[in-house]
């Protein structure tokens, strides 16, 4: 059999595979689905440049676009506004995906680093993962703390 016939079989037996439901077109991101079946796309921030850089720097978020963090171990992460250039929404998650708060439309920090407040639960607690959402899209997705999201 001819290499470009073989390549052809390939490629429709692999189309024949497809759902529709689960399939990622990017490397570097997951689907994160809300309780109420929405869903949003979004990047996904493992290494310790990730976590560091996150949405530093950048100009937008399109709607139904986010940024997931993914830390190795539960922790009493908070995150900052410094360098950041858009309001965002930041929804903290326990090590089973549950919300436990969410800190909605935190605004870009301009001042000094040691001047940009950090955003986390209050009292501290544990937690494992945070998405960044546009600021607003909380509330529009109706997010709220006690709510589990499957990524």
């Amino acid at each position: 059999m001819r290499p470009s016939v073989l390549l052809t079989l390939v490629s429709l037996a692999l189309a024949g595979c497809y759902s529709g439901e689960n399939v990622v077109h990017e490397l570097g991101v997951r689907i994160v689905r809300f309780p109420n079946g929405q869903k949003v796309t979004a990047e996904v921030m493992q290494t310790p440049e990730d976590l560091g850089r996150g949405m530093m720097f950048r100009k937008s978020l399109p709607e139904g676009r986010g940024m997931l963090f993914l830390h190795a171990q539960p922790g009493p992460y908070t995150y900052w506004m410094y360098n950041v250039e858009i309001p965002l929404d930041i929804i903290f998650m326990d090590q089973n995906q549950r919300i436990v708060h969410v800190e909605r439309n935190a605004q870009p920090c301009r001042k000094p680093a040691r001047e940009c407040p950090s955003y986390g639960p209050d009292p501290p607690r544990l937690v494992q993962y945070i998405l960044e959402l546009g600021g607003g899209q909380a509330e529009r997705y109706a997010l709220k703390p006690g709510d589990t999201l499957r990524f």
